[in-house]
């Protein structure tokens, strides 16, 4: 296997629903994304590993997702959040792929694609756009949209959902935009009650309001990022220790490389493209076999950005390359020889000494964008 690889703890992933599960009541069902690869982490073990720990449903954001978990013969719920093409919802069909529905023109096509299929009766969940400003109906129109789902005769209105914005910060104008969607939530699930329509499994809370905001439960939760060890922004582990909530996710992925290469650098001598570094005085510089091809960003080196050498962090010099990086180990440092292993981010047991959350910090993006951005040249080694 390739020196460059990501080490996917599994039994930190079932470890962090377990976690997470403490925050519900008994009943409430729970939705795991596997969307993008399962954040990086490698979709069909992830999904695999969710169901074995008891998750109700899983979720993707596109048709070929669902249809690549399908044929490495996953048999749970698969929800589909985002929009299928018209060509595509053939195949979304044929894999029992359950969408988010929200108007219809797009409740017909599964309608008649289901019929045309020889379905009996088709779930799907009926948007309903709170503030987002993404898919969904407006609360004013849910219900006239969940008897059109029921004058079908073939599709079943089996959830109704919503996606919050802001549940992840703390500011007075965050709580009260939430606040908002949430109500704005319940007047739609109302209006489809008053109706004498059925609403269905009820679900909106994301990371961030599963784990602070238990009023927002309702009938299950789709925590996402919190699942693969990141704190949702504002509501971390500090924020909820405090509060009396304290939770211990573990990260579930290790990123790590080796050190392919020591040469002695003058001097006055400069390192990769740009000539953005010159050594200040006589120094040695690790070669790793990572780079931007591999989703370790070119940007990265701006920001300070250091790796894990044998318990010691040494700084990235030089613009990171699409193969490879350089990092300043110093002059004749005896504690790192050719072949060590070097860690970029990940679990404390495998020599990291930050996570995807303190390069996500420091480099003024997401938890989310560092695992997802991995490419497959990054073979993913699971752990069990």
């Amino acid at each position: 296997m390739r020196a460059t690889k990501a080490i996917i703890h599994l039994e930190n992933f079932k470890h962090n629903i377990k976690e997470i599960r403490r925050f519900t009541k008994p009943g409430v069902k729970m939705c795991v994304p596997v969307k993008a690869d399962a954040y990086g982490h490698g979709s069909i073990e992830c999904a695999k590993a969710a169901l074995e720990a008891g998750v109700e449903f899983l979720a993707v954001a596109a048709v070929e997702e669902g249809v690549e978990l399908r044929e490495a013969g996953i048999k749970g719920r698969i929800l589909l959040f985002s929009l299928a093409s018209p060509e595509e919802i053939h195949d979304a069909v044929k894999a029992d792929l359950t969408p988010f529905v929200f108007d219809e023109e797009y409740i017909d096509m599964f309608a008649k694609e289901a019929l045309r299929q020889g379905k009996k009766s088709y779930p799907v969940h009926l948007a309903v756009d709170t503030g987002m400003g993404r898919i969904g109906c407006y609360a004013k129109d849910a219900a006239s949209l969940a008897r059109h789902i029921a004058d079908t005769g073939i599709l079943f209105h089996e959830g109704t959902m919503t996606h919050f914005a802001t549940s992840d910060g703390k500011s007075q104008a965050d709580c009260d935009y939430t606040k908002k969607q949430f109500e704005e939530f319940k007047s739609a699930i109302r209006g489809i009650e008053e109706a004498g329509l059925s609403a269905g499994i009820c679900h909106c809370a994301n990371s961030a309001a599963t784990l602070d905001l238990p009023e927002t439960h309702m009938g299950m939760v789709r925590p996402g990022i919190i699942v693969y060890g990141y704190d949702a922004d504002e509501v971390n582990a500090q924020y909820l220790a405090k509060k009396g909530t304290p939770i211990n996710l573990k990260p579930v992925m290790t990123l790590e490389t080796e050190v392919c290469a020591i040469r002695p650098f003058k001097k006055g001598m400069s390192v990769g493209y740009g000539r953005t570094w010159i050594a200040e005085e006589d120094t040695d510089i690790a070669l790793l076999p990572i780079g931007y091809g591999d989703g370790f960003l070119r940007r990265f080196a701006q920001n300070g950005i250091k790796v894990a050498i044998n318990g010691k962090a040494y700084p990235v010099r030089g613009r990171i390359c699409m193969d490879q990086c350089m990092v300043d180990i110093g002059k004749d440092n005896k504690e790192i020889q050719r072949w060590d292993k070097a860690v970029i981010f990940g679990c404390k047991e495998d020599g990291a000494l930050q996570t995807a959350d303190d390069i996500a910090k420091l480099t003024e993006t997401i938890s989310y964008e560092i695992t997802t951005v991995l490419t497959r040249r990054v073979p993913r080694e699971f752990c069990s």
